[in-house]
């Protein structure tokens, strides 16, 4: 942490029998300067339980790092040693099915990835435009803009899953943020509108449509509507910047609204959701029209009231780690399960 700019007096001191008390006293300013700030208690508890978390979280990945590499040696050995027990001709016959099964797994996934390109562009011209606002990369440091990448990821990912997806815009891709994107593997494959651009500017023709997303507005949003464009706020750690979105919203002279969440469960704390948990529950919104359904498919347990939880667990079991399977699913490259040395 940088020190704070010394406040210790400039004059010479004076030649008096009182020497010493002065100079002990510039010590301990200039001291007292270098320390840091002390935390509060909580401020403590808060900061070993995120080292504690980030301590598991990195000792995980190490051992699911190593039993990938246990498990493709594993396999390796077992492929080497099944060729290795039988005749030529059977040894052919292995092979050759094997090159089957890949050609027609590629091929499925070439088919699916062709059906996702048509849905996303279908999308572009009739789809629900959502607006990811991504100005606020200023306000947040390193972490929280990886955090915020990560979710971007998990957006494009639903909705390319799903029937009838949205059109997605990232808008304020600049600086750091954009950087950050950028470092995506296929990002500049992605069927999304990017821009550098603010919303404002981007859609300034259709300034009357938009409407920003905030928990702090006035206004419930009781429906979507296919002419307005729905923004969502791209920051990580809001606690930080309460109604920042409300405020910006209010001097642009925009429409702001909030999901109605309130009218169908209580949440054990505030209403603010992650990007890609508003995200996924517009995306489920489109497909049911049913808040109630959308809330409880999306919202993870720990966010709600016990009294809300209770009969829904199996809908939200696995919502915690969903994230973090497929950020590992999307880093992993496309290999077979069994190395062929053919």
């Amino acid at each position: 942490m940088p020190e704070s700019p010394g406040g210790g007096d400039a004059g010479a001191t004076p030649m008096t029998t009182g020497v010493e008390k002065p100079q002990t006293d510039q010590n301990a300013a200039e001291k007292t300067d270098a320390d840091p700030p002390v935390l509060s208690k909580n401020a403590q508890k808060k900061l070993a339980k995120q080292q504690r978390f980030e301590a598991k979280k990195a000792e995980k990945k190490a051992a699911a790092k190593e039993q990938k590499r246990r498990d493709v040696e594993r396999k390796r050995k077992e492929w080497e040693e099944s060729l290795a027990g039988i005749s030529e001709e059977e040894r052919a016959k292995l092979l050759e099915s094997r090159r089957s099964v890949r050609k027609e797994r590629m091929e499925k996934r070439s088919l699916e990835k062709e059906s996702k390109r048509e849905r996303l562009t279908v999308a572009r011209e009739q789809g629900q435009n959502v607006v990811v606002d991504l100005q606020f990369s200023h306000l947040m440091n390193p972490n929280e803009i990886h955090s915020l990448v990560q979710q971007v990821m998990y957006c494009y990912a639903v909705n390319g899953r799903c029937a009838s997806p949205a059109h997605l815009w990232l808008t304020g891709c600049d600086g750091e943020m954009d950087s950050a994107l950028k470092r995506i593997p296929g990002f500049d494959k992605w069927i999304i509108e990017k821009e550098n651009r603010s919303y404002i500017e981007a859609l300034c023709d259709r300034r009357e449509d938009l409407v920003y997303l905030t928990a702090d507005s006035e206004t419930v949003l009781e429906e979507l509507d296919l002419k307005k464009i729905y923004v969502i706020g791209g920051l990580v750690d809001r606690n930080r910047w309460k109604g920042i979105t409300l405020k910006k919203a209010q001097e642009q002279g925009i429409q702001t609204a909030k999901l109605p969440i309130g009218n169908f469960m209580k949440m054990s704390s505030s209403q603010v959701l992650t990007v890609n948990q508003v995200v996924e529950i517009l995306l489920k919104f489109l497909e049911t029209r049913d808040w109630k359904t959308s809330f409880f498919a999306v919202i993870p347990q720990r966010k709600r009231c016990q009294s809300d939880s209770e009969g829904n667990a199996e809908d939200t079991l696995e919502e915690e780690h969903e994230l973090n399977d497929y950020l590992t699913a999307s880093k992993r490259k496309c290999v077979e399960e069994v190395p062929s040395n053919s």
